[in-house]
């Protein structure tokens, strides 16, 4: 695959997601990545490896708080967030998951820390939710 040429733009804002001192400021970056998107300054593949970009720095700073940006990580958490609007986590949407992690190439320890903010958001909610237990393939 050749490598796409980066926009002036598209530049600057790597600059700044990389001196980035807090997930709360990384957030506002990816509030803007959005919003020059939104206006067709960027294009969406420039907005989605700078939200890959952000994700990517977030685990490396504290907290747990999740960064809502255009990125491979924030289309399964929507798709997450979708399986366990009914609180349950069936062996089949888990089965579903895994396929989706496979083509969108999140980790399994992404998907369990994933899982579990959005556990952890629910419980504060005041849900219960139930995942199902899964036995994963061995290599």
């Amino acid at each position: 695959m050749a490598a796409v040429r980066m926009s002036r733009r598209c530049r600057r804002y790597l600059k700044r997601i990389q001196r980035a001192p807090s997930r709360y400021a990384l957030q506002e970056i990816a509030s803007s990545i959005q919003n020059d998107l939104d206006r067709r300054h960027l294009s969406y593949d420039e907005a989605l490896s700078l939200g890959n970009v952000i994700q990517h720095h977030a685990d490396r700073l504290p907290g747990d708080t999740i960064v809502y940006a255009i990125s491979d990580r924030d289309a399964y958490r929507r798709t997450l967030e979708l399986y366990l609007k009914d609180a349950v986590l069936s062996r089949t949407e888990q089965l579903l998951l895994w396929e989706e992690r496979r083509r969108l190439g999140i980790s399994d320890t992404e998907h369990d820390r994933l899982l579990s903010q959005l556990v952890e958001q629910m419980k504060r909610q005041g849900k219960t939710v139930a995942v199902h237990a899964f036995k994963r393939a061995s290599a």
